[in-house]
């Protein structure tokens, strides 16, 4: 308890140091939040930091220097990897996906990067322009699961992984790849049951396969709790039966393998913050809406997935008195847009949130955003991309990203450049 109240600490005096010298709304993460979750996976042999949750250069060097391995989705966050220090060597960098682009696939093939592939099309592109190339295959193991159904990954219903492995083993002999490991992942934010599953799935396809190959993926989708009434995921638990399951595929190939797990959100989740102030309050007849200086351009997760996220605020006039009184409202952004709205249930709906009496220029902290909060930012309504800032495991606070501004948005569509003619 008294860590918690230590960390709270903290942060919140590091958030009223930066609302002194600089506008709202901004991010801010905590390093030592991201260190302590990394440490909980140090059984595996390899954490690989799926980027696409948090894309920051400045995060990505604090994986490096942790020895964590990176996952990249897009050409650009293999360009973010190699800028934070990865390099292609010893699958310091490794390239998943359903498809190439052609910018990507010539990349891949340039910096020799290992692809996990997840569709038949895919080997047969790259084998045409890469024979020998290093690849893991994604399994769709016919089931998936995650904290909503547009984070499932798995299952007929998905998009993602080979669905029949034998087409798959026979077009990669056709093309002379190399299958060096294989790879799942059914979703992010996936209970326990369903993540024990995959071990068991894994286990029984490897092992029928006799492949010799020289690493197996558990993918990632550890959930965390959002709300009070939720429980931390039993990581030593998840972890016994991961290794449980690499034994007995050593066993039956009769070699050592790597057994590595892929977590986003278990790693940056908890370490972001959102911090937003109040701009204006008004009254329907069924409801008080508080309105703020951020929208679903800067954290979209409660619009898109119905996703909760603890809010706390930051009194303007710092005086106890102000948190005496609670009132339910229903906080909401500033956008174009009806459903540019914080609070909402699982389906979507409004639902107001019980908070302190609030007041204009009071401050509003969303917690747990880390994760999916600005890498999936955007420039909705012509709105520039926010500040993010970092407080260091020595309480140093270091600004890791400048706000964006309107004229570096207007200038990629009136350069002369963009009038050329085709």
């Amino acid at each position: 308890m008294k860590n918690e109240i230590k960390k709270k600490y903290n942060i919140y005096n590091a958030i009223k140091k930066i609302i002194k010298t600089n506008t709202t709304p901004f991010w801010i993460y905590e390093e030592k939040s991201i260190l302590k979750q990394i440490h909980k996976l140090k059984d595996f042999d390899i954490i690989r930091f799926a980027q696409k949750s948090c894309s920051n250069i400045n995060i990505l060097k604090i994986m490096k220097k942790k020895k964590l391995k990176i996952d990249a989705v897009s050409s650009g966050e293999i360009e973010r990897a190699i800028i934070a220090g990865f390099t292609p060597k010893n699958d310091e960098i490794v390239f998943t996906s359903d498809i190439f682009d052609k910018e990507s696939l010539l990349k891949i093939k340039n910096l020799n990067i290992t692809v996990n592939i997840g569709s038949i099309d895919m080997i047969k592109q790259l084998g045409k322009v890469s024979p020998g190339h290093k690849i893991w295959l994604r399994i769709n193991p016919k089931f998936g699961d995650g904290h909503n159904k547009k984070t499932n990954t798995g299952g007929e219903n998905s998009k993602h992984g080979i669905w029949k492995i034998s087409d798959a083993l026979l077009k990669i002999k056709k093309y002379n790849l190399n299958l060096s490991g294989f790879h799942v992942h059914i979703g992010s934010g996936v209970n326990f049951k369903n993540l024990k599953k995959v071990c068991r799935y894994i286990e029984k396809n490897i092992i029928k396969l006799n492949k010799k190959i020289d690493i197996i993926s558990s993918g990632g989708g550890i959930p965390i709790p959002y709300k009070k009434n939720e429980k931390e995921i039993d990581i030593k638990k998840y972890t016994q039966c991961w290794k449980k399951t690499k034994k007995k595929i050593e066993q039956k190939l009769n070699k050592k393998i790597l057994l590595e797990t892929e977590p986003g959100r278990f790693i940056i989740a908890k370490s972001g913050f959102l911090v937003s102030e109040v701009r204006a309050i008004k009254k329907t007849s069924k409801y008080k809406f508080v309105l703020i200086n951020s929208g679903f351009n800067d954290l979209i997760r409660p619009v898109m997935y119905g996703s909760y996220h603890k809010i706390s605020v930051i009194k303007k006039k710092n005086k106890r008195k102000n948190f005496k009184k609670n009132e339910k409202v229903v906080i909401s952004g500033p956008l174009c847009e009806s459903g540019d709205t914080f609070t909402v249930g699982k389906n979507g709906n409004i639902k107001s949130r019980s908070l302190p009496k609030l007041h204009i220029g009071d401050y509003l902290i969303f917690h747990d955003v880390g994760a999916y909060g600005s890498s999936m930012s955007s420039n909705y309504n012509s709105k520039p991309l926010i500040s993010e800032f970092l407080l260091t495991k020595k309480n140093k606070i270091k600004q890791i990203r400048k706000k964006q501004n309107i004229k570096e948005l207007i200038n990629l569509e009136i350069k002369k450049t963009s009038n050329k003619k085709i």
